[in-house]
């Protein structure tokens, strides 16, 4: 038998990426452009925000030439691009490739969620990720000399830190977003299935009742014949002498009637095997009328079940036989259950007789004692089947839980369905409500409301993709910065001029000779070499210590320094005029 699951529970094939089937080239190239323009993006931003930090350009290696900047940046856009169809090249690509240039970085870690996203195979998503996890750190370390980072294990650390922060982060939340499609997926098929399941058993259930109904109109119809063969066949005795050009009509009647009852037969042998009722529940006259009603009440009494019965109106003896049994079969089936579910709870049965319609209630309310969890809920073919029965006479019928515990049923019954038993609402709405209904019940949605979800859905992938990237970039940088703070730097030494260098080297350092210094060592500095071509008074801190002035003099001869003399000269003041004077000009 084929199943008739809607096709929306069937696995979605995996996305191709830039590189899907024939006939889609228009979306393709759409796509492919938007992903491109997006990774130039976050390549640019990944710079930008590394730049942004004082010193890190040049600690990452990123002094490189800018076209060889542009030609990488080219190269990790076209392994993201195809990073759906060959996840792992993308990811080993981009990993190695962050290692020479880290402002690819954002790159990878959407490779790295993309890829163990949609890898299945647990080893083979460990596998890659751990790849991923060495390859960054190695090619970082390898090309420390070359991108000017500096010492090797310095560039073993950075690949370390770039790699945790956009290989092992994305790929451990794409690996559980992965396992949450593939969940949700086998719930959808599962959910498919067991509705497929429920309207097979719910299509059993009526096939049943209604194997059942065609019964009953054999025993009905049947009977009524065999009466009739019966009288056609004394008939046809009596006529024999009183008037036997009668007779033959007679015979007539009595072989249509044999072959109605034949004809009868092999119409309802074709609905298979018919289960005939036996014992107390035998199709009789009275069924259906009010004592049989009672009979049912009193026997689920005897049982131990407390029941409160009430009729209003006629007696349904002068109903149609169907009528009459549609009545039986629901209160029979009700009382039934309650046995089964419900023992010892309390029990109401009323039966509303008004000149159009049958109406029955039956309620039950919470057991006292919970049924055994072997008992279960049961399977609900025996409300399906009287839902059929109702319905196929045009009536209607609901059960269902109570508020307060318990359970209730309502039937209505047309008194004489005869008009409508053929073109019932409820027997067309029966038919066509497997279907109406969607997978989930509820029927399908109308066409807006689909374009809605997904675009709902698609905005809120697309929020929590650029806050993870964002995420991601901000661990980054934080790493880098982490990693830069704790690189040890060489012991400063203050420069310290000595005998034999240059004026060139001294000017270089920032030592000049400075005018008013060289006034205020003339004539109280010592005696220069005899040798000294020129000497240089550089600027000296100007505050005086015990009331005189520590000058330093470089002579050079010939441009090279041959002595370094430190002195002190006294600072002088002018006097201050007395207070109360007058300065004059």
């Amino acid at each position: 038998m084929s199943s008739s699951a809607p096709p929306a529970s069937a696995p979605r094939p995996a996305a191709r990426g830039p590189f899907a089937g024939p006939g889609e080239e228009g979306p393709r190239l759409r796509r492919a452009a938007g992903e491109a323009v997006l990774a130039g993006l976050l390549v640019l931003l990944a710079y930008v925000a590394l730049d942004w930090y004082r010193g890190v350009p040049s600690m990452l290696g990123m002094t490189l030439d800018g076209g060889v900047m542009v030609v990488l940046a080219l190269a990790g856009t076209g392994l993201v691009l195809v990073r759906r169809r060959f996840p792992a090249g993308s990811v080993l690509g981009l990993s190695a490739l962050m290692g020479l240039f880290p402002a690819t970085g954002l790159l990878t870690a959407v490779a790295a969620y993309t890829a163990a996203r949609q890898t299945e195979a647990r080893r083979r998503r460990a596998t890659l990720l751990l790849a991923g996890l060495a390859l960054a750190p190695l090619v970082c370390f390898a090309s420390a000399p070359v991108t000017g980072l500096g010492g090797r294990p310095y560039g073993l650390v950075l690949g370390a830190v770039l790699a945790a922060t956009t290989v092992l982060v994305p790929g451990l939340v794409g690996t559980a977003g992965g396992q949450q499609d593939r969940l949700v997926r086998a719930l959808r098929e599962r959910t498919a299935a067991a509705e497929e399941a429920r309207r097979l058993a719910d299509s059993v259930a009526r096939m049943h009742e209604r194997s059942r109904i065609a019964a009953e109109m054999h025993d009905l119809v049947g009977h009524r014949l065999s009466l009739i063969s019966l009288h056609a066949g004394g008939l046809e005795m009596a006529l024999r002498a009183q008037s036997p050009e009668l007779r033959e009509e007679a015979a007539l009647v009595r072989c249509a009637t044999r072959d109605a009852m034949r004809e009868l037969r092999e119409a309802l042998g074709v609905l298979g095997p018919l289960g005939r009722d036996t014992g107390t529940d035998a199709l009789t006259d009275a069924t259906g009328t009010r004592a049989d009603i009672e009979a049912l009440v009193a026997e689920s009494r005897s049982g131990g079940i407390p029941v409160e019965f009430s009729w209003e109106g006629d007696d349904l003896d002068a109903r149609p036989a169907r009528v009459r049994r549609a009545a039986h079969r629901v209160v029979r089936e009700t009382l039934t259950n309650v046995h089964r579910y419900a023992t010892g709870a309390q029990v109401t049965v009323a039966v509303t007789h008004t000149g159009q319609r049958v109406e029955i209630q039956v309620r039950n309310g919470a057991p006292p004692v919970p049924p055994a969890a072997s008992t279960g809920l049961g399977s609900g073919r025996g409300l399906t089947g009287l839902r059929e029965r109702v319905a196929l006479l045009g009536g209607t019928f609901e059960a269902g839980g109570r508020p307060g515990g318990g359970f209730s049923v309502t039937a209505g019954i047309p008194a004489d369905p005869a008009d409508t038993a053929g073109s019932a609402p409820g027997a067309r709405a029966a038919d066509a409500a497997p279907a109406e209904e969607g997978p989930s019940g509820t029927g399908d949605q109308p066409k807006p409301s689909r374009r809605l979800g997904h675009f709902q859905r698609g905005l809120t992938s697309t929020a929590t993709g650029l806050l993870g990237l964002v995420g991601v970039g901000a661990m980054m940088l934080f790493g880098v910065v982490l990693v830069d703070k704790a690189k040890p730097t060489p012991a400063y030494h203050p420069f310290e001029p000595r005998v034999g260098m240059t004026w060139e080297q001294l000017r270089r350092v920032g030592i000049s000779d400075y005018d008013v210094t060289r006034a205020a060592a003339a004539g109280r500095e010592p005696r220069r070499p005899r040798s000294a071509t020129d000497c240089m008074y550089p600027w000296v801190d100007d505050t005086a210590k015990g009331g005189r002035l520590q000058i330093v003099r470089y002579c050079f001869r010939s441009d090279v320094v041959i002595s370094i003399d430190r002195f002190t000269v006294p600072v002088v003041t002018e006097p201050q005029p007395p207070r109360g004077s007058r300065a004059h000009d």
